[in-house]
């Protein structure tokens, strides 16, 4: 059935990812979409379907259904409802209809044609007389002209974090060939013996020399506190007004690094050293942002355009750094969905993305209240702990249990390289 045209553009633009398109490419995609009505009690979406189509609530209420049997209610209009109906494949949910309910039915690939030549502003804000706005377009349009040619400037893995991650992955290293590399950089090897002998590391004897460090945490634990230990260094811009949204960035970076440590530590299988990482390197797609952000001075007195600017580039910008420097995919989905308070990834136990939007989500909540926030309830990755008991209230209960452990990576994690 075609799409009726007395559907507003203006409602299709209040859902993601269709408000990144043009008018014109919104015309173009409802005459290559169906609008389809469902009565009570029928059947939208099937758990296990692969079929390659996206959903779109425009009216009425949906229940979804996982095969746990825990349930959500989506109605339209809601911010839950603003994106595509249980978008992963194969779909893992039962979706059916509670009320007289209308979706908008795009096919997968027509709509994933449209976005990759989706403009790069909202055309309103390109032809804008706001120079804030301008340059934000402006700002826009390069990185993703970088982006699109592989030509945007990542920034590199610190010298000893890449030398130890390589040589980490071999099965021939020794842990004299780890601590050969880390004692070629003082300062890195001062900070693992600092590490070995504090309450997280210390054993009966104190560590005087980086290799018995190297050989009381292991290879792994080893390589993930040397790349840890080095992403300080990343945070650096020469313009004072960036290198305080630098600091503010890593200072959030380590606070959720911290707590997601702990809860991995406490309620997951994953190594809490893994997840101390993830946390450092979810937000790490700003640092380009802000670091090119140097050439438009609009953009550094303007707040809100670099905040819009950051939003609009950091998954992808994230991820491309992460797959640079050959991090697991793992790493790479937290750099890319770490915002995404409605994100499930398709592995059935926790993953790492999982711990961080939690950790996220307590920082968020420690730092203004919960307004704007979204329910623990709601967040798909807190439920994805839940199944391992992570209530709210005992979530609450092991972090302020664990303060001194938080503490403690607070301090591991404080000392930066002098500017």
């Amino acid at each position: 059935m075609a799409v009726r045209e007395t559907l507003a553009l203006s409602r299709l633009k209040s859902f993601e990812p269709l408000r990144r398109l043009s008018d014109e490419q919104l015309v173009v995609l409802l005459g290559r979409a169906e609008r389809r009505t469902f009565k009570p009690g029928q059947r939208l979406i099937e758990r296990g379907a692969l079929d390659g189509r996206e959903f779109f609530l425009l009216d009425g209420a949906l229940e979804v259904v996982a095969e746990d049997g825990r349930q959500t209610t989506l109605i339209a209009g809601t911010e839950m409802a603003a994106a595509a109906i249980a978008r992963q494949r194969p779909r893992r949910f039962d979706v059916t209809a509670i009320q007289p309910s209308e979706c908008l039915i795009i096919e997968q690939t027509a709509l994933h044609r449209l976005l990759q030549s989706a403009p790069l502003a909202p055309p309103e804000e390109a032809g804008s007389s706001d120079p804030d706005m301008d340059d934000e377009h402006r700002l826009l349009m390069a990185f993703y002209r970088e982006l699109r040619s592989n030509q945007v400037s990542l920034p590199s893995l610190p010298d000893v974090a890449w030398k130890v991650r390589r040589l980490a992955d071999r099965d021939d290293t020794s842990s004299d060939d780890i601590a050969r590399a880390l004692t070629a950089d003082p300062a890195m090897a001062a900070k693992l013996v600092r590490a070995c002998n504090s309450a997280l590391y210390r054993g009966f004897s104190e560590v005087r020399n980086v290799r018995d460090g190297v050989v009381r945490l292991g290879m792994n634990t080893t390589r993930q506190l040397v790349s840890v230990f080095s992403l300080g260094e990343i945070y650096r811009s020469r313009e004072p007004e960036l290198q305080q949204a630098m600091d503010r960035l890593w200072d959030e970076a380590r606070t959720v690094a911290a707590l997601a440590y702990v809860l991995a530590e406490s309620a997951t299988r994953i190594e809490p050293e893994e997840a101390l990482l993830a946390g450092l390197l979810h937000n790490i797609g700003v640092v380009p942002v802000l670091v090119h952000a140097e050439r438009y001075p609009g953009l550094i007195v303007s707040s809100p355009a670099l905040e819009r600017a950051i939003a609009e580039l950091r998954g992808d910008i994230g991820a491309a750094i992460l797959e640079r420097w050959n991090f697991a995919p793992g790493f790479i989905e937290v750099a890319r969905h770490a915002d995404d308070w409605f994100y499930e990834c398709a592995s059935d136990l926790p993953q790492l993305i999982d711990l961080v939007i939690v950790a996220r989500l307590h920082v968020c909540i420690s730092a203004g209240g919960s307004k704007g926030l979204p329910e623990f309830e709601q967040v798909p990755a807190y439920r994805r702990l839940g199944a391992l008991e992570l209530t709210a209230s005992r979530s609450l209960r092991l972090l302020e249990a664990a303060k001194e452990r938080l503490d403690e990576l607070q301090r591991l994690l404080s000392a930066r390289p002098a500017q």
